[in-house]
């Protein structure tokens, strides 16, 4: 066994395996079927108090239910009646493993279980790692074909990354995030039936409907208090999560890449290996849930934390198509006027651009726009002190297009059903290897020869008629096209170590823990509506941390509702996040752009809080809402409140800041008033919001003395 001190440990006499974060303990113990089961996660408890605990059992044991703890990863055999999170069919036309326990391996702070088939060629090797300093543990399964040549292949239909059981409670409450385009991140809090509820995208994205992000309680957790289970796949393609609750009381939920529907082939000597799924456990409610997330986000998932997100302006909605180098200029001055530190040429720049209707896949400049090329617009911009972005969206092609004209059978296709256009556009099989090396070849040449600083990577359509004609094992598709995404992100990251990418998918339809792994932030919605914004940050602040949401400033009326708010109030949202500029700012009056210059610099200053402190979401009466960031040591403090709608007679409550600590003194530093921690924490702090509709403030405070 290892020393004692290890966050992972393993007793081989009991089969106990036991993995310890600051906050939590997960035990897990080997059953006598030879697969590996579920025993405890939740505080803290003492190994020896974790190997007394007597495996779970059915309370309605019977010859028709199972009396048996629930599997780390649920085979399909036995007398199992749940969701199986490994499905597989060998040649013989048998289905399910049946496993032995064949060794464990335990290297710092991972563990490794292996499993073997008692009759078949089929290993699987469950993964546990626990994340130093964070609560998060992550799981993965490796799935092997051990035969020879003349073994046959082994049809997988289902391989999960993990299954997960929360413990008896009273009742159970789902939390997930649902939506659309323009909707995204919409947090749902719903008791969850007794039954089998799936959470999952068909779309060959992560999509803006769902999200692979759940949390569990028992119904009366808050936002600071009560026990939390949470859990998170990083896969940015298809998914699926199934929550079971069983009419006797247990529930568990299982949760890994690909829908229903898929099959892959393993051949003799190929290994599968699935995504992680993480998860954490919190007795602080969804605030600390949330803030133990960001924490592992900006340490363990982040290619670069450390790094301020830029204020970005970004040209798409001042001119939609219609760029040349003469307006994108004009612009670009504006924007190093207001104080943006990146400048990103948008849709429109390239190939026979002037609508969505042609040009995809010809990534170089449209001659009528730029005649010169793209050098002398990104030449100007680094003389304004900014660097140079650049939108692209590599895995989409237009029928009107050269590269479509010259490879037709590079898209995804069924040759005997007819294709269906979304966006006018066909997607691009990255997993066959020469589109993968076109796409990187040519994103590695826009870069080298435009000295490109950022790109905005963009998928504006998802699968259809998801066909590779030819290849023995087409529903591969569905994970290679993701791991090649993957891979051309690392590599171009690891080639242009300076380069930043933003992911993108028409907004939030692309952003997980697996995207967030080699980008640096994520659009979060097309929709720049603030009041909108203010649900849909609110939703995305449950998993991912401020610095990852790239949240823009944009025009009023705004383009997507045609809400009149005023800029301050617009600044006030975006300022949540990562702040951006959008908008025609050649229509701005210049008191709009002293004031929009004035609020750049005072986020700049905040920056540090709100990229990189902790983040409290708070609620009031009236309509207010608000986020408070924390800096890590405690002193400094940022409060952005928001009122979008005011009624007669209903002034704006105090509002309590649980944060802060109630034995210190805090000082504003606009007013210059000092305040008890003790009241503040308690009684709250008076907002002193404007009159009338689309009200907000920020509020700095130290900790003085």
């Amino acid at each position: 066994m290892p020393a004692p001190s290890s966050p992972v440990l393993f007793d081989p006499a009991r089969g106990l395996a036991v993995l310890r974060t600051p906050g939590s303990v997960y035990a897990l113990r080997i059953g006598s079927d030879g697969s590996p089961r579920h025993v405890y996660w939740g505080a803290a408890l003492d190994t020896a108090d974790l190997a007394a605990l007597p495996s779970a059992q059915s309370r309605a044991d019977s010859s028709f239910e199972a009396d048996a703890a629930p599997d780390e990863l649920a085979p399909q055999t036995g007398a199992r009646f749940g969701p199986a999170g490994l499905q597989v069919r060998f040649a013989d036309g048998t289905r399910g493993a049946q496993w032995v326990f064949a060794e464990y391996t335990v290297k710092g702070d991972e563990l490794r279980l292996l499993l073997t088939d008692r009759r078949y060629p089929l290993a699987a090797e469950l993964g546990y790692r626990v994340r130093p300093g964070s609560d998060v543990i992550e799981r993965w399964v490796e799935l092997t074909h051990t035969g020879g040549d003349d073994s046959g292949p082994i049809a997988v239909d289902r391989l999960d990354s993990a299954s997960w059981t929360a413990p008896t409670l009273p009742d159970y409450r789902l939390s997930h995030l649902v939506g659309g385009w323009n909707s995204e991140f919409q947090l749902r809090r719903d008791r969850l039936p007794v039954a089998e509820t799936v959470l999952t995208s068909r779309r060959g994205m992560t999509s803006h409907h769902a999200s692979p992000w759940l949390t569990l309680d028992d119904g009366t957790a808050t936002e600071e208090h009560g026990e939390v289970w949470s859990t998170a796949l990083a896969w940015s393609g298809s998914w699926r999560v199934t929550v079971h609750r069983d009419p006797v009381g247990r529930t568990t939920w299982t949760g890994g890449f690909g829908h229903e529907g898929m099959s892959w082939t393993l051949a003799p000597g190929q290994t599968l290996r699935t995504p992680v799924f993480a998860g954490l456990y919190t007795r602080g409610g969804f605030g600390s849930a949330s803030r133990a997330w960001h924490t592992y986000v900006r340490s363990d998932v982040l290619p670069q934390p450390d790094r301020d997100r830029p204020v970005v302006y970004n040209s798409w909605e001042a001119t939609g198509f219609d760029v040349d180098h003469d307006g994108q200029r004009r612009l670009a001055r504006l924007a190093a006027r207001l104080g943006a530190e990146l400048f990103v040429l948008d849709d429109g720049w390239f190939g026979a651009r002037t609508s969505d209707q042609a040009g995809l896949g010809d990534w170089r400049p449209r001659p009528a726009a730029f005649p010169d090329g793209l050098r002398p617009l990104a030449d100007e911009v680094h003389r304004l002190g900014m660097a140079f972005g650049l939108w692209v969206e590599p895995e989409m092609v237009n029928r009107d297009s050269d590269l479509y004209r010259t490879h037709p059978d590079w898209v995804v296709h069924i040759p005997t059903r007819d294709a269906t256009e979304l966006r006018n556009q066909l997607m691009l099989n990255f997993a066959r290897p020469e589109v993968e090396s076109w796409a990187h070849e040519t994103l590695d040449r826009l870069v080298r020869e435009n000295d490109v600083d950022w790109l905005k990577w963009d998928a504006n359509r998802v699968v259809t008629e998801a066909g590779w004609p030819g290849h023995p094992d087409p529903d591969r598709l569905w994970i290679d096209h993701t791991c090649a995404v993957h891979r051309i992100m690392d590599r171009l990251r690891a080639d242009h170590p300076g380069l930043g990418i933003e992911a993108c998918a028409g907004g939030g339809g692309r952003v997980d823990l697996a995207i967030l792994a080699r980008t640096d932030q994520a659009w979060t919605s097309d929709n720049t509506d603030p009041v909108d914004r203010i649900g849909i940050q609110h939703g995305f602040s449950q998993l991912f941390p401020a610095q990852t949401m790239a949240a823009w400033v944009t025009d009023s009326p705004n383009p997507a509702t045609g809400r009149i708010t005023p800029l301050r109030f617009r600044f006030h949202v975006a300022m949540a996040g990562a702040l951006g500029l959008g908008g025609d700012l050649t229509r701005w009056s210049e008191e709009e752009l002293d004031e929009a210059a004035a609020l750049v610099a005072r986020y700049k200053d905040l920056r540090p809080l709100v990229q990189r402190g902790h983040q409290h979401r708070l609620s009031g009466p009236g309509g207010v809402t608000a986020v408070h960031y924390a800096s890590l040591d405690g002193i400094e403090h940022a409060l952005l409140a928001w009122r979008p709608s005011t009624r007669f007679g209903h002034r704006s409550p105090a509002l309590a800041l649980p944060a802060l600590d109630p034995t210190a003194r805090y000082l504003d530093l606009d007013e210059g008033t000092a305040h008890s921690g003790a009241t503040l924490t308690r009684q709250g702090i008076d907002l002193a919001l404007p009159r009338g509709d689309y009200a907000s403030r920020l509020i700095r405070l130290r900790r003085v003395g």
